[in-house]
């Protein structure tokens, strides 16, 4: 089965010089144009209850650029300003809708540097791209071909705090559907082991952070020592040796990431998963350095879309569901589950190693959903009592277990 997606594809460029000052001047006026319209935005609201949408934030652009100071804005091209006053209205929307918190200025120094092309803004011929602005196409390290017959609808333009040039390619493709096998599989995130599938398999943790800590510690202190102000070149040279190295680690973990979300997309027709707050889970100060470095939300984004390209089934289960406290034999729950308890014995004399049972209760729990409907949990009274309930029985005969006698 075949089905047509939006799919980037980023590769690095090495520009030069002339097109490295043209993208600087772009990042610039692009920060500059987003604060601008934001700052607008939030006095009318504050002073006049009015609410500016993106049409009136493009026609003050063009008021903008033949003021006096800001005329330096049409030196550039006008497609990127354009585009992030449109980011500008979906992080409005975004508030609005309660998805997200409300826009922040760009920083000079923190901010992503990055531009955003549409059609008008680009031209790509013969594999060959070349930018608003500029007389000679990008030289970029094509290190895999797009697909035959794409063109890009939208080039992004970035430049990471490592020094290294992106450029990413939106293009509209079709995706060859892997083959759907007749599989469920229920996966358990951790930390000792990072995935842990109701199969009884338990995925390594790669711990990519910590493998590079003390080169990286090395670095920072490197870093910490060099001094402050902006001439300080010797500061700026440690802060990118210190960028490059989380720039390595990222890479790895997004790579390792990939090709596990691949392998369990193309192996299972249903993946069950654990719906996880991360945002709250690492304020846990304890185990925050190494629940990031699992990279747990990244993992769940790879797999939804995915799955989506595939035509796989991925349900999250409530987060308040007790994987690790129940039985995946008798539904039986335990009164008392430590994170420092590894395997326990169950009352119908069942051995559990901990995360395996918790990954085949998910499982299990997941598939009750695809076929009860969603917010399903086991009866308390019927577990404390050890009878099964008609959803539990379910659950153990749909994940393979045999019925209790």
């Amino acid at each position: 089965m075949k089905k047509q997606v939006k799919r980037a594809f980023k590769f690095r460029f090495h520009p030069t010089d002339a097109q490295a000052a043209e993208l600087a001047r772009t990042f610039g006026c692009v920060r500059k144009v987003y604060n601008l319209a934001l700052a607008t935005r939030s006095q009318a609201w504050t002073l006049r209850q009015e609410r500016v949408n993106y049409n009136a934030t493009s026609a003050m652009l063009t008021v903008w650029k033949r003021t006096e100071d800001l005329a330096f804005l049409n030196e550039v091209s006008s497609v990127p300003l354009q585009q992030c006053l449109r980011h500008l209205q979906t992080a409005y929307t975004n508030f609005f809708a309660k998805r997200a918190k409300y826009p922040r200025f760009k920083s000079k120094k923190q901010s992503r540097k990055s531009a955003e092309y549409t059609t008008s803004g680009f031209r790509y011929r013969d594999g060959r791209l070349t930018l608003a602005k500029m007389a000679e196409p990008l030289d970029i390290v094509w290190s895999r071909p797009l697909p035959e017959g794409v063109a890009p609808s939208t080039v992004t333009v970035s430049l990471d705090t490592a020094g290294r040039w992106h450029v990413s390619l939106l293009c509209d493709d079709v995706i060859e559907a892997a083959p759907a096998p007749n599989a469920a599989v229920g996966v358990d995130a951790g930390l000792d082991s990072l995935l842990i599938l109701s199969t009884g398999e338990k995925v390594t943790n790669p711990r990519h952070e910590r493998a590079d800590r003390a080169r990286l510690a090395r670095a920072q202190r490197r870093l910490a020592r060099k001094a402050k102000g902006d001439d300080a070149k010797n500061r700026a040279k440690a802060r990118a040796a210190v960028a490059r190295i989380h720039a390595e680690i990222t890479d790895r973990r997004r790579d390792h990431l990939h090709k596990l979300t691949t392998r369990l997309v193309r192996e299972n027709q249903t993946i069950v998963i654990e719906d996880l707050t991360v945002r709250n889970m690492v304020k846990n100060h304890s185990l925050a350095r190494a629940i990031s470095d699992a990279a747990w939300r990244q993992f769940r984004t790879m797999l939804e879309y995915k799955a989506e390209w595939h035509g796989r089934t991925v349900v999250a289960v409530d987060r308040w569901f007790p994987s690790s406290k129940l039985c995946s034999i008798c539904g039986a729950p335990a009164e008392k589950m430590p994170l420092n308890v590894r395997s326990w014995t169950c009352r119908c004399g069942t051995v559990h190693d901990r995360d395996i049972n918790a990954a085949r209760n998910v499982l299990a729990e997941g598939l009750s959903v695809i076929a009860c409907g969603g917010g399903v949990r086991p009866q308390r009274e019927n577990s404390r009592t050890r009878q099964s309930s008609t959803k539990q029985e379910t659950q153990r005969t749909t994940a393979g277990i045999p019925r209790r006698p």
